[in-house]
């Protein structure tokens, strides 16, 4: 979008009188400026600046303890460059607002390798030297709260007023007695141009589901995922709830995940992953090898968090091994019944807590990968896969990080500067977990051993 559109908007909007100039960290948290609207013009140019070890900051915004990117290098800023994704009214505030997503840029104009965003579209760049364009759509899951007391729990019901206290999956009720809340989230992603699409209540007490359309622009599904997750948490908050996307809020309600669905298109606009068969064309059992064979490495993108590591539990409808089948959701990888002609692949792995960007950027490169190196998959398995004899994924954060620092194949994806960064921050977190004592830990031992 040009200046002179902007500035035709703004006209229009003269309540509007301040701008939110931010990016996206590794952790997929919101890092930025407010400016006075008169500064438009200047964050387009790529007039703000920020330092790049910004992108690497651990989940309580402090800077990495030992990171090469704070004192040995001077904790140099980069430039913030516009992404071009047009205007994205903040309604929510108290007084309206815009929003200009940034990435990161050296200060000789290359990307930042430790941007995530910037990760995902070196993905697609590698896709576009192929010729293929990958269709995308994602599902995320969140929970409603009432945050008035000291733990979370599920909100009142504007319509009862009673506490929502049972898991009803696909209720038309809850929906209903929600409408206010989902009415205005609606509303939101229309005014920002994210593809909304069916809502269902999910299996948690106010926990629900909104799916976004097929794209094949991937790297905008990631912008419309990380947007919309503080969108979600905007309008609670305007009607008095809380939302989480936290993988596991309740340790005895269903977890939240990240979806990703994704078929691949040639230049003729055919879908590559169909041969007209029930089993699927030779490529897609390749992406799905690339995908089975990163998934270990890759975990930590898909778990970044130590809350991740409850949902990825046997039993939870989330997987905890490394396996595939057709229409089976036990396992990692889905692939969906349906007319061939829409032939696609579900990567069910990643919770609602990860960073988008690098969700996107790993179930593409993995496929990518298996595609590279036509990679054949193990047979896929039927029935319950958490019964069968699989490759498990990391069963500990320690693991996943790991995992990722080590794993040959992750570098297959991911530059070494966005994994030193990724690692370090995980690290510094998991320490500090480490040291924190909790109550239920007191409760269990303090007079007792």
């Amino acid at each position: 979008m040009s200046q002179a559109e902007f500035t035709d908007w703004l006209e229009k909007h003269p309540e509007v009188e301040s701008v939110q100039a931010a990016l996206f960290d590794l952790n997929g948290v919101m890092r930025g400026k407010r400016l006075p609207v008169s500064d438009i013009a200047k964050v387009l140019k790529g007039g703000v600046r920020m330092p790049l070890s910004a992108a690497g900051v651990d989940i309580w915004g402090e800077d990495i303890a030992d990171s090469e990117m704070v004192f040995e290098s001077g904790d140099a800023d980069g430039i913030c460059e516009y992404t071009g994704r047009g205007l994205l009214p903040v309604s929510w505030t108290k007084k309206p607002t815009l929003l200009l997503p940034l990435w990161l840029a050296q200060n000789d104009g290359t990307p930042f390798e430790g941007d995530p965003r910037r990760a995902l579209a070196a993905v697609l760049q590698r896709f576009r030297e192929k010729k293929l364009t990958p269709v995308v759509a994602t599902e995320l899951e969140f929970y409603l709260l009432d945050v008035s007391g000291d733990r979370p729990v599920p909100p009142l019901s504007p319509v009862s007023g009673r506490r929502l206290a049972s898991d009803e999956v696909l209720s038309l009720d809850e929906l209903e007695h929600f409408e206010g809340f989902l009415n205005d989230v609606y509303a939101a992603c229309q005014a920002q141009n994210i593809p909304a699409d069916a809502a269902i209540s999910e299996n948690g007490a106010g926990q629900f589901e909104i799916n976004m359309t097929h794209t094949n622009d991937p790297l905008k599904t990631a912008d419309d995922a990380i947007l919309f997750k503080r969108l979600v948490r905007g309008v609670a908050r305007k009607h008095g709830f809380g939302a989480t996307f936290m993988s596991k809020p309740y340790g005895n309600r269903a977890g939240s995940g990240f979806h990703i669905h994704f078929s691949l298109l040639d230049e003729a606009g055919n879908n590559v992953l169909d041969d007209g068969s029930e089993q699927g064309s030779p490529m897609l059992l390749n992406a799905v090898a690339g995908l089975l064979a990163t998934m270990a490495e890759l975990t930590l993108t898909f778990a970044p968090h130590i809350n991740s590591f409850r949902r990825l539990m046997p039993g939870s409808h989330a997987p905890t091994a490394i396996g595939w089948g057709y229409e089976n959701r036990t396992a990692a990888i889905r692939i969906p019944a349906g007319p061939t002609k829409a032939r696609r692949i579900e990567h069910r792995v990643a919770g609602a807590d990860a960073n988008p960007y690098l969700v996107m950027a790993s179930v593409l490169g993995g496929a990518l990968y298996g595609i590279e190196k036509q990679l054949e998959p193990a047979p896929p398995i039927t029935g319950d896969a958490y019964a069968q004899d699989l490759e498990h994924l990391p069963q500990s954060w320690a693991g996943a990080i790991e995992a990722f620092d080590q794993g040959e194949l992750a570098g297959e994806v991911y530059p070494d500067q966005l994994r030193s960064m990724f690692t370090g921050c995980k690290r510094q977190e998991l320490a500090k977990f480490r040291r924190h004592i909790s109550g239920f830990e007191y409760a269990t031992y303090l007079e007792t051993v």
